[in-house]
């Protein structure tokens, strides 16, 4: 598949986005795992979290001096069952939602719009699948964490604070993550228009696009996710929601303690992001660059040039029609393409020099006028 043929990859086709964003969300996940812990315990206001270094690196050797050289990845597993259902749905909606608003805007000027309402709605979706395995890799991150493994701190979660525990900070994760990935999309799709206006697959602009709606949705944003931390990691279960998360948070830290861990949310979020999205621009590449096999049927664009079609001559009124398979090698024609929602148009017809049969590709079967002598 030639790069002009990159954006005419059928959007309708489900499997190709579904299965090229979970690949691309375990990619993320488990590449920036480490730095993930080492932000998740910069952001904790325990009382242990005081005593730890103020800086990434400072925490990432403390906590492999002191815990092990494995302790940065403990709890790696629950993303990796996590993230590839929730990226998988997560690009599909978006994929999906993006093409049916652009389609209902009619207008580029709405295209910025159309862009954070469908990273919306793709949010809501994720963040439903996502939200009880962040809640069990934080609890695992954390530092003196009493659970010994994945299923462990499932187990102990649900029996000591029941299923509400998984879904404590689903309204302050969706609080946070539907602006951020309305930014987030936003500035990718931005980035694109400016570094890849033809939108081909283009590694060095999905990398710098990717990392650059990254960081600054990451920023922007930083204040909720110490919010949502606060909520998945405490096990008293005396914040409910996020507007006693703001206070304790306040409480505890005062304006300062909303900005606690933002360069490593950063450092974590912005090479995630180019991973995220190189990786699943290229498995979107690879899965589909597989040929189909027939015509692909499709409506013409308006924007296309009307086609000249002759009409066929008259039939003699003494013929006779008859039917075979004839298998000929046939001369295909430049197919008839244009844009629409979902890729491009093409319909092969198929001739001989020496003929005047019409066939389909699918059947090979010809009609043949064949004058009958009286």
């Amino acid at each position: 598949m030639s790069f002009d043929d990159y954006e005419s990859i059928p959007t309708e086709n489900i499997l190709v986005h579904m299965t090229a964003g979970a690949i691309a969300g375990v990619m993320e996940h488990c590449i920036m795992y480490p730095i993930d812990s080492v932000k998740t315990r910069m952001q904790s206001l325990s009382p242990e979290a005081k005593k730890q270094p103020t800086t990434i690196v400072g925490t990432l050797v403390k906590m492999v001096r002191q815990e092990g050289i494995l302790r940065p990845i403990r709890g790696l597993p629950s993303m990796v069952f996590g993230a590839g259902p929730a990226h998988a749905v997560y690009f599909s909606s978006y994929e999906f939602s993006k093409e049916l608003l652009l389609r209902f805007f009619h207008s580029s000027k709405y295209n910025a719009l159309a862009y954070g309402v469908a990273g919306g709605v793709a949010t809501v979706i994720h963040d439903a699948v996502m939200n009880p395995a962040e809640v069990v890799k934080q609890r695992m991150q954390m530092y003196g964490s009493p659970y010994k493994s994945v299923i462990h701190c499932i187990k102990k979660t649900y029996l000591n604070e029941g299923l509400r525990a998984f879904y404590r900070s689903y309204t302050t994760q969706l609080v946070m993550n539907i602006p951020f990935q309305s930014i987030h999309f936003m500035v990718y799709e931005f980035t694109q228009s400016i570094m890849n206006e033809e939108r081909k697959y283009n590694p060095p602009a999905h990398v710098v696009s990717g990392a650059m709606a990254g960081a600054v949705a990451a920023a922007i944003t930083t204040p909720l996710d110490v919010c949502k931390t606060l909520l998945n990691t405490q096990q008293d279960g005396k914040v409910h929601d996020m507007f006693g998360a703001v206070k304790t948070v306040y409480r505890l830290g005062g304006s300062k303690g909303f900005f606690r861990g933002i360069q490593a949310r950063i450092m974590f979020v912005m090479p995630g992001t180019a991973i995220c999205w190189s990786t699943y621009e290229f498995f979107k590449y690879i899965l589909g660059a597989t040929p189909h096999e027939g015509p692909i049927l499709t409506v013409a664009s308006e924007d296309d040039p009307p086609l000249n079609i002759k009409e066929p001559p008259a039939k003699p009124d003494n013929i006779h029609l008859s039917t075979e398979k004839i298998n000929l090698l046939p001369r295909e024609l430049p197919a008839i393409s244009g844009g629409n929602l979902y890729g491009s148009i093409s319909y092969n017809t198929m001739h001989t020099a020496d003929t005047s049969f019409n066939t389909r590709r699918g059947d090979n079967v010809m009609i043949s006028v064949t004058p009958q002598v009286s």
